[in-house]
C-alpha cells in the first residue's frame, strides 16, 4: 500500500504575506497529508521497518482515517471523503490479507486496492463532492486569497461561471478515477495472463502510467478551471 529576513524586508512584504498565509498551498494540502500520506507512511513504516504483519500494519495505519471519519460525522455532521476513502482502502486490504500463497492473486490484490480508490473518486463525483478538487485547489489558487475566495464562490454556486466551473471540476475527478480504474483492470488482467516475473515490474509501470495519464489528461479540465478562477478573482465583488 506525499529564513531569515532583515527588518525592512519583513516590513515591505508583510501585506503580501498576510494576504497569502491563510490560503497557502501547504495549509490547503494539510488534509491530504493527514488522510492519505500519514496512513500510507504508517503502513510502510510498521510493515517494512518494524516487521509487523501486513494485517497488523494495515489495522494500525487505519486508525488515523478511522478517527477523522468518526470525528467528521459526530462533530461536523459531514463525511470526510479522503479519510473515508483511505479507511475503505484499509478495510479492503485487511480483507485481502487472507490471499496468500498464490503469486498471481497477490499481484491482483494490489489492483483491488487501486480499484477502491478509483471507485471512491468516481463515487464522489456522483455525490457532487469531487474528491480530487481538494488536491487541485492549491495549484490553481497558488496561495492567493483572492483566488481562493474566487474558487469557493465558483464551487459554491455563487458566481456567474459556477455551472461551467463545477462541470470541469467533476470532469477532473472523473479523469483521475477512470485512469486509476483502467490501471486496476490492466493489473488484474496482466496478473492472470502474463508471467509473474513480467508483472512484478509491469504493475509499477501500469501505476506510473495511470498517474501520468491523470496528470496530462486532467489538464483538459484544470486549464479551464484556472481561467475561471482568474477571471472570478479579477471581478469586483460587493463589500
Amino acid at each position: 500500500m506525499s529564513q531569515t529576513l532583515s527588518a525592512p524586508a519583513v516590513t515591505a512584504t508583510a501585506p503580501a504575506a498576510a494576504a497569502k498565509a491563510p490560503n497557502a498551498p501547504a495549509s490547503a494540502l494539510r488534509p491530504l497529508v493527514l488522510d492519505v500520506a500519514a496512513p500510507l507512511a504508517g503502513y510502510y513504516l510498521l510493515h517494512s521497518a518494524f516487521g509487523m504483519s501486513e494485517f497488523a500494519a494495515l489495522a494500525w495505519s487505519g486508525a488515523i482515517p478511522a478517527v477523522r471519519t468518526t470525528v467528521g460525522l459526530l462533530r461536523e455532521r459531514r463525511l470526510n471523503l479522503w479519510a473515508s476513502m483511505m479507511l475503505g482502502v484499509n478495510v479492503v486490504g485487511l480483507a485481502l490479507t487472507t490471499v496468500t500463497g498464490d503469486a498471481r492473486l497477490m499481484l491482483a490484490k494490489d489492483g483491488a486496492l487501486s480499484a477502491t480508490i478509483a471507485l471512491a473518486i468516481l463515487g464522489s463525483v456522483l455525490l457532487g463532492r469531487p474528491l480530487m478538487s481538494s488536491a487541485l485547489m492549491p495549484f490553481l489558487t497558488k496561495g492567493d486569497r483572492a483566488r481562493s475566495d474566487a474558487w469557493h464562490r465558483l464551487a459554491g454556486g455563487r458566481a456567474a461561471s459556477s455551472r461551467s466551473f463545477r462541470r470541469h471540476e467533476r470532469l477532473f475527478s472523473t479523469i483521475w478515477g477512470t485512469a486509476l480504474l483502467t490501471e486496476c483492470v490492466a493489473r488484474v488482467v496482466g496478473a492472470f495472463t502474463l508471467p509473474v516475473s513480467t508483472m512484478a515490474w509491469l504493475s509499477t509501470v501500469f501505476l506510473v502510467g495511470a498517474i501520468a495519464a491523470g496528470a496530462v489528461l486532467g489538464q483538459i479540465a484544470a486549464d479551464p478551471m484556472e481561467k475561471l478562477v482568474r477571471a472570478e478573482a479579477a471581478r469586483p465583488t460587493e463589500r
